[in-house]
């Protein structure tokens, strides 16, 4: 049987981050803020555990977004599926990624993708044209990640 997975990503601002990745993968941003006002209410959260985020509350320093179309828990509003976890560390991001995500557009629209990245706030690095093996930029995600769009 296949197990299950996320991704986790360490960010500086969880939030922001959710959102750039949501907006770029057309993913959804998860939304706890059902648990968070149970947790609360319970006692069982400390009130500066929680922040706002679009009107929503959700768990200081965390955020992660899910795939639109797979499962999650109206409960926790956790997706059990295609998954991204963003979650704060107190360091900046100091090297090259081991780790990185390909987002790949629809044949001839490449350019399109790169422009629609840019407006959410990527940079371009470099542009790697293989001929036909592949053709790609890398990029930076707002808080220097680095990423591939194909």
């Amino acid at each position: 049987m296949a197990l299950n997975w996320k991704l986790v990503i360490d960010t500086r601002n969880a939030p922001a981050l959710a959102d750039f990745w949501a907006a770029a993968l057309d993913y959804e941003v998860e939304d706890p803020s059902a648990l968070v006002e149970r947790l609360l209410a319970a006692g069982q959260l400390p009130a500066d555990a929680v922040v706002d985020h679009h009107g929503r509350k959700t768990f200081r320093g965390y955020a992660a977004i899910r795939h639109p179309d797979d499962p999650f828990d109206p409960i926790s509003g956790v997706g059990q599926g295609r998954r991204l976890l963003f979650q704060d560390v107190p360091e900046e991001k100091s090297d090259k990624n081991r780790l990185h995500i390909d987002v790949h557009s629809e044949p001839g629209t490449l350019d399109a993708l790169v422009a629609r990245l840019e407006a959410l706030g990527a940079t371009r690095v470099r542009e790697i044209d293989k001929g036909p093996a592949g053709h790609w930029w890398v990029m930076r995600d707002p808080e220097g990640n680095e990423f591939c769009a194909a």
